[in-house]
């Protein structure tokens, strides 16, 4: 019997490029408890779909479109102020700032295949190739993710393909600070990445990331904060009162309030002020805290939170900046014919290009929850 070897390729990382689907993986139609297999793509397809639209909602809020490799901030004041007039004096010409930061973006080719054979093809139901499909599509979403929110937690900087430094958020690293009204920082001593002193969290921790955000400014133009929690630090959330002593002794300045989404409960109380919204940019919101609202999300690494401010999905006023080519038919996931389209082999590429970067440094701020006192990026997270 003659037999059709495909040559030996190397991916782009240096291994095997991975095999071809075969009649063999697919003769099979059921499990070996008479499980219908299209039933099981079925479920896949719709578990999927539930985890990218909370995956692309959560990101959505927290990123904005861009095809800049850089933006620039001024580093300095605006303006010198006005000066008495006199009679026939003239008065001193403004100037602009002359230092600037360049706030740049990485950028990176990202490439996946998938391979069939004929036969493999003649057997496979749409289901079994949907299923192959899918599957490049989450880890797409998953890509991105990851990227995003590994620029929000990680202070480390970077260094972007022109060679411009990319940031995270602000890490007393003594670049400016902006003020805001009247109220300036220390670039030595100002550092959006803390500690909370103890493993759990407490009312004045949230309320510490909401007055680093609010007081620079990133909710005057009508920004949300968004108080970004793991499931398993949300029930601690939910318990802080008004004037109740935490184990840390301070006495929280506000209620929970819980939305709409809540389960039912008696209550006595009489809320005052608006009710929280029950979501938010697609995102269900479990409740406010002060100036927050609080969206519970298994994205958010355990034993972290994040306070952003956001103006909603792909708002130019979030916090990082996804960047992706000039050329429109560069951005985006790309299907590209493969190298083998005929008889007997089926090869198909899917390609990305982006990168990632701050450019609102202080517009969000995140909290480790543990008892030392130099934060540590969350590691081998996968969003």
């Amino acid at each position: 019997m003659n037999t059709y070897r495909y040559p030996q390729l190397t991916g782009s990382d240096g291994t095997a490029p991975g095999g071809y689907v075969t009649e063999g993986d697919v003769l099979v139609n059921s499990t070996a408890d008479g499980v219908d297999l299209n039933a099981i793509y079925s479920e896949y397809r719709e578990s999927l779909e539930l985890y990218n639209a909370e995956r692309s909602a959560l990101v959505s809020l927290l990123s904005f479109s861009t095809t800049r490799a850089f933006d620039t901030v001024p580093q300095g004041a605006l303006s010198e102020g006005f000066e008495l007039a006199s009679e026939f004096g003239v008065p001193k010409a403004a100037g602009v700032p002359v230092d600037e930061l360049r706030l740049a973006y990485t950028f990176e080719d990202y490439d996946r295949a998938s391979r069939f054979t004929w036969r493999a093809l003649r057997d496979m139901t749409q289901d079994q190739v949907d299923s192959v499909h899918r599957g490049i599509l989450e880890a797409s979403n998953r890509l991105v993710t990851t990227s995003i929110l590994a620029r929000l937690f990680d202070p480390t900087q970077g260094i972007s393909p022109e060679g411009n430094a990319v940031y995270g958020l602000f890490n007393a690293d003594g670049s400016f600070v902006p003020p805001f009204l009247g109220r300036s920082w220390d670039p030595a001593t100002t550092s959006h990445y803390l500690t909370s002193g103890s493993d759990t969290l407490d009312p004045s921790d949230v309320e510490s990331l909401i007055r680093l955000v609010k007081l620079k400014g990133h909710t005057a133009s009508g920004q949300r904060l968004l108080l970004l929690v793991n499931p398993s630090e949300s029930e601690t959330i939910a318990s802080f009162r008004v004037g109740v002593e935490s184990a840390d002794l301070t006495r929280a300045r506000y209620d929970f309030v819980p939305s709409g989404t809540a389960p039912a409960r008696y209550v006595t109380e009489r809320l005052e002020g608006a009710a929280p919204p029950v979501e938010y940019g697609g995102l269900p919101v479990i409740g406010s805290y002060g100036d927050a609202l609080v969206i519970e999300s298994m994205f958010v690494p355990s034993g972290y939170v994040a306070m952003a401010a956001s103006g909603g999905p792909n708002s130019d006023r979030n916090v990082v900046g996804l960047r992706e080519h000039e050329n429109p038919a560069y951005r985006g996931l790309r299907l590209i014919p493969g190298n083998q389209q005929r008889y007997p082999l089926v090869e198909s590429f899917y390609a990305q290009s982006f990168g990632v970067g701050v450019r609102r440094r202080g517009a969000a701020a995140v909290m480790q929850l543990t008892a030392d006192a130099d934060y540590t990026a969350p590691t081998g997270w996968k969003w």
